[in-house]
């Protein structure tokens, strides 16, 4: 399903048809590294989960160019073991596939040492014609050259999900939104993690300084295929 036109929904990214682009959010490598040190003990099943969920988007394109949309690994303050061993094993895989570009997100604030590892830069953001992708915790309105021009956006960083109700049965589901920052499209998309679901957009405040009225956004909900939802307005609060 498009969510725009050349904009595929493609499992949890999203591809850019006319530029050749796969683009991935949120993959949050070491996760369950960092549950384990608070005493939540989970099995560390989400790099294979991760790959998995790869292998399946490659059998539908051959991208020219993967960009990773900030918060690759989990961690703030430091480089676990199981971020250096799967974010390289990720990179490897990926750097198979295609050319990368590293997108810095908020809990990137140490990433380079792996980036240097794998010979890639990490950007603020990346434009592709008149799309811009950012992570989605900074806006750039004021320091890119010709935003004016820029006619979609594309972040990560809010991991959006939505929780539908059957009986008395509430399951959560990862959710892409599609609304405006001014007079642009504004894409907002699932992470790539399946550890947890994500943040619930009718519960829970949404963070980035891109998101003016969440009600105003549409939703299309990522189950066994993507389900076009309408606007969150018609859903209503619980």
């Amino acid at each position: 399903m498009n969510i725009l036109p050349s904009i595929r929904i493609l499992g949890l990214t999203l591809y850019l048809e006319k530029q050749g682009i796969l683009v991935i959010a949120d993959t949050h490598i070491g996760y369950e590294e960092a549950l384990n040190k608070q005493g939540v003990l989970i099995p560390r099943l989400q790099f294979q989960e991760v790959m998995r969920n790869l292998e399946r988007v490659f059998e539908e394109v051959q991208p020219r160019l993967i960009v990773m949309l900030g918060d690759v690994k989990h961690e703030f303050g430091t480089i676990s073991r199981q971020e250096w061993r799967n974010t390289l094993g990720l990179l490897d895989y990926l750097l198979s596939k295609a050319r990368v570009v590293l997108i810095r997100g908020n809990h990137d604030t140490i990433l380079g040492p792996i980036a240097r590892k794998k010979d890639l830069e990490v950007k603020d953001y990346f434009i592709a014609d008149d799309v811009l992708l950012c992570h989605g915790h900074k806006v750039f309105d004021d320091k890119i050259r010709g935003f004016k021009r820029i006619k979609t956006i594309i972040i990560g960083h809010e991991h959006p999900a939505i929780s539908i109700r059957d009986g008395v049965r509430v399951e959560k589901y990862k959710c892409f939104l599609l609304g405006k920052y001014k007079d642009k499209n504004l894409v907002v998309m699932p992470s790539f993690n399946f550890v947890v679901e994500g943040t619930d957009v009718l519960k829970e405040r949404l963070l980035s300084p891109f998101i003016r009225s969440i009600y105003d956004f549409e939703v299309f909900v990522i189950g066994d295929k993507t389900y076009k939802f309408g606007r969150l307005s018609h859903l209503g609060r619980e």
